[in-house]
C-alpha cells in the first residue's frame, strides 16, 4: 500500500509491517466459536460461501457495463484493464457507477437468505441490511489512489454492533490490490484521522507496534466479514492487465442506530442523478424499494 510518507517526527510515521494469512472460519463451527473468534480478531474469513453461479451473474452485469473498459480475460474470467487506468470519483468511474448502482440483482445481492444467514450467525440475531450498497474497481496504473487505512465505524457514524461484509467476485492474486486486515484493531475503539491520499481521503492513526497485517489471496465467493472498529485497507493493484471488482455492504442487529446518511446511494450526494428514484426504475420486486423507511432506530 502507498501511504503518505511521513517525516520521521511525524506521529502518523509508517512502521514495518509484516503479512500472516487470514484466519479461515467454517459455518460448520458452533456458533458462540465464531462469534469469540470475531471478538477476537475483529474479522471473520468464509472460503467459497457464495455460489460461484451468484458471483459469475453478478460480475458479467458489471463488466456489460464497464465495457470498453474493462472486459472479460480470455480464457478466465478474471477482468482485464483495456487502458483506461481510473479510480473512485474519477471521470470514467462516475459514467459507469450509476449504471452499476441501478441493477437491482447488485442490491439484492446482499438480501440473498443464504447471505443473511451469515450475517445473522455472527449477529446472533436479526440484522438489517443497509441500502447502501457498494461497488469496488481496481485497475492497474492507480497506485497511491488505493484505500488508505480507516474505520467504518468513523466513516459510517456507526456503532459497535455494525459490521461490514466483502465478497470476492471473482479470484484476487497479490497484485490484484487485496483486502488488508489489523487483526484485533477494533479493541482500541475509533482511532484519530488524518487527510490521505486515495478512496474517502482519510486515514486512522496506526500505532507503532501494530505491525502484522492479515491478507490472503482470495477465490470467488469468497466472504470477510469486519467489526466496525477493524482498522483495514486496500493494497495497491500492481498488475498488468487484470481489475479487481468486489461487493460490500454494512449491517448491523436490526433496531440498532442507523445514521441517516447510510439511507443514500453510495456517492449519491456527489453525482447528479444518482438517487433512489433512478436507482429503482425498472425494478420487479417491489420489496427491495425503500425497504429501510420503517426502519425503528434512524438519526
Amino acid at each position: 500500500m502507498s501511504e503518505i510518507p511521513f517525516s520521521n517526527n511525524s506521529p502518523h510515521r509508517k512502521s514495518e509491517s509484516e503479512n500472516r494469512d487470514f484466519v479461515v472460519s467454517s459455518v460448520e463451527e458452533d456458533q458462540q466459536i465464531l462469534q469469540q473468534r470475531f471478538q477476537d480478531f475483529g474479522y471473520l474469513f468464509f472460503k467459497g460461501y457464495v455460489d460461484s453461479r451468484q458471483c459469475d451473474s453478478l460480475l458479467d452485469s458489471f463488466l456489460n457495463v464497464l465495457d470498453p473498459h474493462i472486459s472479460v480475460g480470455d480464457g478466465n474470467d478474471i477482468p482485464v484493464s483495456n487502458g483506461t487506468a481510473f479510480s473512485e470519483t474519477d471521470p470514467v468511474w462516475d459514467e459507469v457507477y450509476p449504471k452499476m448502482q441501478s441493477m437491482e440483482e447488485f442490491h439484492s445481492f446482499f438480501h440473498d437468505d443464504h447471505i443473511q444467514t451469515l450475517m445473522k450467525t455472527v449477529v446472533g440475531k436479526e440484522v438489517f441490511v443497509y441500502p447502501m450498497k457498494m461497488a469496488r474497481i481496481s485497475t492497474p496504473g492507480k497506485i497511491g489512489y488505493e484505500t488508505p487505512p480507516h474505520q467504518d465505524g468513523h466513516s459510517h457514524h456507526a456503532g459497535p454492533t455494525m459490521a461490514g461484509i466483502w465478497v470476492a467476485l471473482h479470484d484476487v492474486s497479490d497484485q490484484m490490490g487485496r483486502l488488508k486486515i489489523l487483526p484485533a484493531s477494533h479493541k482500541r475503539g475509533i482511532r484519530p484521522v488524518f487527510s490521505a491520499e486515495g478512496v474517502g481521503g482519510i486515514q486512522c492513526e496506526i500505532y507503532p507496534e501494530e505491525k502484522t497485517w492479515h491478507v490472503s489471496n482470495v477465490e470467488k465467493g469468497d466472504v470477510i466479514i469486519f467489526h466496525s472498529a477493524t482498522v483495514h485497507k486496500a493494497e495497491p493493484n500492481k498488475s498488468d492487465i487484470f481489475s479487481r471488482i468486489s461487493v460490500d455492504t454494512r449491517f448491523c442487529d436490526y433496531g440498532a442506530p442507523v445514521f441517516s446518511t447510510n439511507l443514500e446511494p453510495h456517492h449519491g450526494w456527489r453525482i447528479e442523478g444518482l438517487c433512489w428514484d433512478e436507482i429503482y426504475k425498472g425494478w420487479q420486486q417491489k420489496s427491495m424499494k425503500y425497504y429501510w423507511l420503517d426502519y425503528p432506530n434512524l438519526f
